[in-house]
């Protein structure tokens, strides 16, 4: 398994393919959550679930403000057809060209493969990565730990306000 940038890291800016000819760069999004998650390729068995697995907590992530965006080296036409066929309700990025660069960025691309690990990062308001994990390959990592890190990281976010305004009331 790949070593795959750890919390506190600032989160790598780039840009994608979401469709042919739409681009989404990472910085777009700054000022709320952001779930990455890497996959190997669209029309694999444990891909396919973890993506519909995803799609069906969407609401969940959405009551942290966070935007969740699948990353592979699948191609726009191909994400395309994936996210038909499975009626996702997320944007997928094409790591297609130059192949993996964005997951090479993240620690998260298999060279011996030619496809990303199955890595997940949850990137804060301020742009820095605050939780990351890497799932065996033929493992689907669930989104238990995705929402474990929304809430830890509103916890956070809640008594760094608390700190921030109680230290105006003097």
């Amino acid at each position: 398994m790949a070593r795959i940038l750890a919390p506190g890291t600032q989160a790598p800016d780039f840009t994608l393919n979401v469709t042919p000819d739409q681009k989404l760069s990472l910085h777009e999004l700054q000022g709320k959550p952001i779930i990455l998650a890497f996959y190997p390729a669209d029309w694999s068995p444990v891909c396919g679930d973890q993506m519909a697995l995803y799609n069906e907590i969407l609401p969940e992530f959405q009551k942290y403000e966070a935007e969740l965006l699948g990353i592979s080296v699948d191609g726009a036409w191909c994400h395309a057809a994936f996210a038909k066929d499975r009626h996702l309700h997320f944007p997928l990025l094409a790591d297609f060209e130059p192949k993996g660069a964005v997951a090479k960025k993240y620690g998260a691309y298999r060279k011996e493969d030619g496809f990303a690990e199955r890595a997940l990062f949850v990137i804060d308001r301020n742009g820095k990565i605050f939780w990351s994990y890497c799932s065996p390959v033929a493992v689907n990592p669930g989104a238990d730990g995705i929402l474990q890190a929304l809430e830890d990281l509103t916890l956070q976010r809640n008594n760094n306000e608390r700190v921030e305004s109680s230290s105006f009331v003097k």
